[in-house]
Formats: C-alpha cells, structure tokens, sequence
C-alpha cells in the first residue's frame, strides 16, 4: 500500500461559515498490514496508539453480489434516518439556496423491494444529521444552533403541521461562528437532546419532552458540553448511561488521554515531495472522542465530560456496537476506522483502543450490520483525491479485533457517501449528498 499524492482539498461551504484549514503532511506512524489493516505497534497492555493522519488507503476488492437501490432525493442529502419499525426514511436534503426538505422514504415500498420518496417536508435553516427518538414519535434534524422537531406521525401520513418547533440555543457572542449544527442524538428515554455545533466546540442539551409539552422557547435550552474543535458525531450507549462525541481537532485544555503513533521517516519525507493533502495542518493534533455521562449532561452539562482519548487524525463519526460494548469512530484524515472497548473508555481510557483498520479516501459515516459482526464505512471521498473514488468498505469485526485483515471488499456508492444508518432487517440506507441520492444496500447480500 503505497502513498498517494492529493492535492487541494477545498472545505464545501455551509450556511453561514465554512471550516477551513491549509497545510500539507504526509502520513506520519502509520503501520500498515496485510489486505487493509492497520495495526500500530502497542505497548505490553495490548492498547494501540491513535493514528496519525494518512495519505494511504487499503486496496479491497468490489463486492459485485451487492443489492443496491439509488433514490433520487430533492437536494443534497445529508443526514438519514429510519423508524423503528423500518416502514419509514427520511433524509434531510438542502434545497440548493431554497432552505432544506426533509425527504420522506416508504421503505420497500416498489416490488423489486427498493424504498420510493413519497413526499418533502420543507423546513427553514439547513437540515443536516438525524435521528428518531426511541419510541418513534419525534424526527429532530440538526439545524440553526439547535434541531428542528418533527412529527413522524404527520410526517408518514402527509398530514399538515408536520413541523412541530425548533429547538434553539442561545447565540454565542461576538467573533463565534454559529448556525453549525451537525449531528443530533437523543437519550434512550426521549425526553432530551444534544445537538453538537461544529464551530462553536461544543454539545448544546435541550429539553425535548417539556418543549413538546409546552410549546417551545427559550425555557428548552440546559446548557452547553465543553467538546474539542470542529465537534461533530454522536452516539447514545444503548443503556443510556454515556454519550460519545467527536472532535477534528484537540481543543486547548481538553488533554486527551492514549497515545500517538510515532512519525514515520519513510512516509514524513514525502511532505518534501509531491502535495500530501490540503486541510491537515503540518503537526496537527489529534482529534478526539469524549465520553460523556449522560444523566450528569441533562442537568449539569458543563460538567458531564468524563474522559477524552485521543482517536485519530479528524475523527467525524461514531457509533456503538455488540450491544454497546464497541464504539467505532471513524477517522476522516487517517483513512482509518477505530474501535475502542466502551468499558476501558470508563476504566481505563488511556488503554481503551483495541483497533484499527485501514479503509478507503476519507472516511466518514459508518453503521453496524448482522448484529454487529460487520461494519459498514462510507468513504467518501469529499475532496476528490486523484485515484480515489468514492464507495463503502465493509469490516469484519473479529478479525479487525484478533489483529487479522479485515476488510471484506467495497460496495459501489454515490459522490460523497456521507451518513449511514440501518434498519433491524438489515437494510443500509446511505446519503450520497453530491450525487442527491439516497442508496439503499441489503445487507444481507454481502458475502
């Protein structure tokens, strides 16, 4: 697996204010083996070390078994969502300078199985990242500095007023970007929400069950989590008990925990060569993955942060798996996805990274299927690489755990796969946001 030259990543602007940084590093530590993966030297313990930001991705063969279905959506499709139930997607798209819509998919709706779009819910701001609530009730999309809270109910059957208020944060004062809400997640009762604003390095909580109870308005906000620069992904443990979150970059004063792979002369010496990749900083710190205990964040949320380690070179996304006991994070810059051991995370965060893999240009979103054994990864390639391309790896779980090669092969996908989720029957639904698509994958035909 050799390097490859990339040259300028521009930033894609959003509303209100883009992120963008310039620089040029080759991959430094990087420790490659056999078919993909990527297995850092570790010290006695077991633990590894984070990677390092990387130009180099795992050669995989295509998976041409694969169902896949592409949905023409009425925008670029960013954030994706499916009902408890699996009867149900959405797939909030921004309208091209129109405000955004928040797509309504019926799930094996034609007879080949394939999901149909039945409607669009237009809604102010842009919508991006999504998610349902457990009980199914309440669709929120990331918006403004907070989520805008939907119906499902109204929203399945076209009924007016689908659109019940939007839950927002208090601005942040003179010189703070705002109006960057990415990501959104909810407690396992319903009854809260966090919604991380990636330019203001931080998680702001609301009070989802009194806002619907009472009307919304300024009483729903509770108050911010202190996260790292460019915060973005989140997850909820399936008992409730913690909330994971990501940032790109290592804020000033967080002190992550774990350690870095080392530079690599070999790969270090190429940033003397041909242009590595526009958007990592030459000594870039890490990014990282907060813990966060969840009870503590709907009262207290300044001081809920329990641990960060450090995970990877801009690490996007994160998700849980084989019943919560794995979070997997994938690694944008390092072309990696990391598993850390949830109960080390609490323990012993220090020693809680137990994997990575090697995958395709730019990781970003990622979801578990067949009950965790295999992980799905959306390489998105957003900057174009020369020689990339954009599609899904899949990972094999225990052998990405026993240190074996682990990647299965690559799924075709759209331009810039973006966020994933799955239903329980196993069907993947994927926003391809520069193509304005939604593709839908069976599982199940993965070999």
């Amino acid at each position: 697996m050799g390097l490859r030259a990339v040259t300028a990543r521009a930033v894609l602007p959003r509303a209100g204010a883009a992120l963008v940084t310039a620089g040029m590093v080759a991959c430094a530590g990087c420790t490659s083996g056999p078919a993909g993966t990527h297995a850092p030297a570790a010290p006695a313990t077991g633990a590894l070390a984070s990677p390092a930001c990387s130009t180099a991705t795992a050669a995989s063969a295509g998976l041409s078994s694969v169902k896949t279905a592409m949905i023409s959506t009425r925008g670029s499709p960013f954030g994706v969502a499916v009902t408890p139930d699996g009867r149900y997607g959405f797939a909030a798209a921004d309208g091209a300078g129109s405000g955004s819509v928040i797509d309504v998919l019926r799930m094996a709706a034609t007879a080949a199985g394939r999901p149909a779009l039945v409607r669009s819910i237009p809604v102010a701001g842009q919508a991006l990242g999504e998610t349902i609530t457990p009980d199914g009730r309440y669709l929120l999309a990331a918006d403004g500095n907070g989520a805008v809270v939907i119906s499902v109910a109204r929203a399945e059957s076209g009924a007016a007023k689908a659109v019940l208020g939007v839950l927002d944060a208090p601005g942040t004062g003179p010189g703070v970007l705002s109006a960057s809400a990415t990501e959104v997640a909810t407690s396992r009762d319903g009854r809260y929400a966090f919604v991380t604003l990636e330019y203001d390095q931080r998680a702001v909580v609301f009070n989802l069950a009194g806002a619907v109870r009472r009307g919304f308005g300024r009483a729903d906000y509770v108050g911010a989590i202190p996260l790292g620069q460019a915060a973005v992904g989140m997850a909820v443990s399936p008992d409730g008990r913690w909330l994971y979150a990501t940032s790109e970059v290592t804020r000033a004063g967080q002190h992550p925990v774990g350690r870095s792979a080392p530079a690599s002369g070999s790969e270090s010496s190429a940033a003397a060569g041909p242009p590595a990749r526009t958007g990592i900083l030459p000594g870039e710190p890490p990014g990282t993955l907060t813990l966060i205990s969840l009870r503590t964040a709907e009262t207290d949320p300044a001081h809920s942060v329990v641990a960060t380690v450090e995970a990877g070179c801009q690490p996007v996304r994160v998700i849980t798996a084989a019943n919560g006991t794995q979070v997997w994070v994938t690694a944008r810059a390092s072309d990696d996805v990391l598993c850390f051991a949830a109960a080390r995370l609490v323990s012993d965060p220090s020693q809680a990274l137990v994997a990575v893999v090697r995958v395709g240009e730019a990781p970003v979103g990622l979801t578990a299927v067949r009950d965790g054994a295999l992980i799905v990864v959306a390489d998105s390639d957003r900057f174009g690489a020369p020689g990339a391309h954009a599609d899904l790896t899949v990972v094999d779980v225990a052998a990405a755990l026993a240190g074996r090669p682990a990647v299965v092969g690559r799924i075709p996908a759209g331009l810039f796969p973006r966020d994933m989720t799955a239903t329980a029957d196993g069907t993947v639904l994927v926003s391809n946001f520069a193509s304005g698509q939604v593709e839908a994958v069976d599982a199940a035909t993965i070999p």
